[in-house]
């Protein structure tokens, strides 16, 4: 897969921040321009006690949520966590992992924000320049903006709403299950990433290929650890 590299990630966090307000302007907000056949997740999982970082992309077909692929990618991570600016810390090793796929999919869902930011670029924006497909954040906590309560049934939603503009919405993605987060980041808009969301989702709170992208990190990262442990054994026996 083709990556469009913006920038250097070698930054301060106030480097980082300017950095933000810059790509914003290049984020673009619309309707998703075709549909959508093959939908990806992507998560990162962090190795116990060191700097290593794994990351995770499945790809499904949105209309029966089967696997298509899977990729991984391991780096070490050098910037510090500070929230809002997450991708700085978890861009890279992202990347690699795309880089990997043979499959391009149609629109990527990330377990974070898109434009529900302070600076209205989360990972799922930020990622989406770099990526130049459509990207929208789904996050488990609010980081900015205001909502009414939430139904209680399987789809129903509440707009998320800062400084008067609406960058997203509170979906209820499982009936009496805690709502997500769910926001643009690039190339489409809240109401495609709700029914993107929505329509990805099975039986868990999660949509299917964020929850499998989870789980395939979280399964890489036990086995280098086992194998870690094994190879300490072995030095020291």
């Amino acid at each position: 897969m083709i990556i469009h590299p913006l920038h250097a990630w070698d930054l301060s966090p106030r480097e980082a921040i300017r950095l933000q307000e810059d790509l914003r302007q290049r984020v673009v907000i619309r309707p998703l321009r075709r549909a959508v056949r093959l939908v990806a997740g992507a998560d990162v999982a962090y190795h116990r006690g060191s700097r290593m970082a794994f990351a995770g992309v499945v790809v499904m077909k949105l209309d029966n949520l089967q696997v298509v692929e899977t990729v991984t990618a391991a780096a070490e991570v050098h910037f510090p966590y500070i929230p809002g600016l997450l991708t700085f810390r978890e861009g890279p090793v992202l990347l690699a992992a795309f880089e990997k796929l043979r499959t391009v999919p149609d629109a990527v869902l990330f377990d974070g924000q898109g434009i529900a930011h302070p600076r209205g670029m989360g990972i799922a924006s930020h990622m989406g320049l770099w990526l130049q497909l459509s990207t929208a954040g789904c996050a488990k906590n609010r980081l900015v903006g205001e909502y009414e309560p939430v139904g209680e049934v399987k789809g129903a939603a509440s707009p998320l709403r800062y400084h008067t503009a609406t960058i997203g919405a509170v979906v209820r993605t499982r009936s009496g299950v805690k709502p997500v987060f769910v926001s643009p980041g690039h190339l489409t808009s809240v109401e495609d990433s709700v029914r993107l969301v929505l329509q990805a989702t099975g039986r868990f709170r999660l949509p299917e290929p964020v929850r499998l992208a989870h789980l395939l990190v979280n399964e890489t990262r036990r086995k280098q650890e086992k194998m870690k442990r094994s190879l300490n054994e072995l030095e020291a026996g």
